[in-house]
């Protein structure tokens, strides 16, 4: 009876394996921990619209605990807020994300291990009056109220997805053509808390129209989703740009672009991604370089003009 009970439980958690990334930590996760070096910003200005400790029960009041300043900053480092059910919260940054190859921000939560996992729908926009959110999946079950566990593998491209100290990344990629989005620009992200319960009325849904359902309720001051930080990874921060040393046409490019200089003198041109690698690199007297684009990946790369002891730095952007 004893082992028959075993082989059950076995196939049970086998077959309730989802098609998504694992708990951090494991292999083929997406987890980025906050000391990655990959993180080069972190969001620095943020506001609140809280929400309620439970939305079946609002005379229990909204959340309270943190503020403005909780979620700014590195992960850890100022305390989290808590958004309450359905509560949000908006953050800027001292430059635009932008982006690059692979994930260009990561969201934290403050979840105390890989099961209880408090969710949260993510959205970009360019100009602070537009918001896209990035299309989510929830695998989740839905025959029963979730109190405590939840899945990160039947999860996607929901914040709160990992533990505390380990964020969930977002790629502005998967936002490309979204009339009035500018990737390259995004200077607002909103976090908005899913409400994890599975009755219609008061619930969240993913893009597929599945109801999400994870631990509710909470009806705390620490209620709904804990929001620790944004981690940004690709940014404008440290590049500085040197107008009108050099011009660049067209810009964004495509296919070509002209590098137009003021002078005969001797110089180095240089390509570089936002990796650091020098993709291209000429030597040249001439006022006029065109460079073929054909080889180089969308995104935003550094072109640096070096003339002696002088370096001038622009940004070019290729479609």
């Amino acid at each position: 009876m004893k082992l028959t009970l075993v082989i059950v439980l076995i196939s049970m958690n086998v077959f309730a394996q989802g098609p998504y990334a694992p708990v951090a930590g494991s292999i083929g996760t997406t987890a980025m921990h906050k000391d990655s070096s990959a993180f080069t910003d972190w969001a620095s200005a943020c506001t609140i619209e809280r929400g309620w400790k439970n939305i079946t029960d609002t005379t229990l009041g909204k959340t309270s605990t943190g503020d403005i300043y909780s979620a700014t900053e590195k992960s850890g480092i100022n305390g989290v807020v808590s958004l309450g059910d359905g509560g949000s919260a908006i953050l800027t940054f001292s430059s635009p994300i932008i982006n690059g190859n692979g994930p260009d921000f990561a969201v934290f939560e403050n979840a105390f291990n890989n099961t209880f996992l408090e969710l949260a729908h993510v959205e970009v926009s360019s100009d602070g009056i537009n918001y896209f959110r990035f299309e989510s999946f929830s695998l989740s079950q839905i025959n029963t109220q979730i109190i405590s566990d939840v899945n990160a593998t039947g999860i996607q491209n929901l914040a709160g997805k990992y533990r505390a100290q380990f964020g969930t990344p977002f790629d502005l990629e998967q936002m490309i053509g979204i009339t009035n989005l500018d990737v390259n620009n995004i200077t607002h992200v909103k976090i908005i808390d899913v409400v994890g319960s599975i009755n219609e009325q008061y619930g969240s849904f993913d893009s597929q129209g599945n109801i999400i359902n994870d631990p509710f309720p909470t009806p705390f001051e620490t209620g709904g989703f804990d929001l620790d930080a944004i981690g940004v990874i690709h940014s404008f921060v440290g590049i500085k740009e040197s107008p009108n040393t050099f011009k660049i046409c067209p810009n964004p490019a495509k296919e070509k672009a002209t590098i137009i200089f003021d002078n005969l003198s001797d110089k180095t041109i240089q390509l570089i991604d936002l990796n650091g690698v020098i993709v291209f690199q000429l030597k040249s007297k001439s006022n006029q370089i065109d460079l073929d684009l054909f080889h180089y990946s969308k995104g935003v790369y550094i072109l640096k003009l070096i003339e002696g002891n002088n370096i001038n730095i622009q940004k070019l952007l290729i479609n």
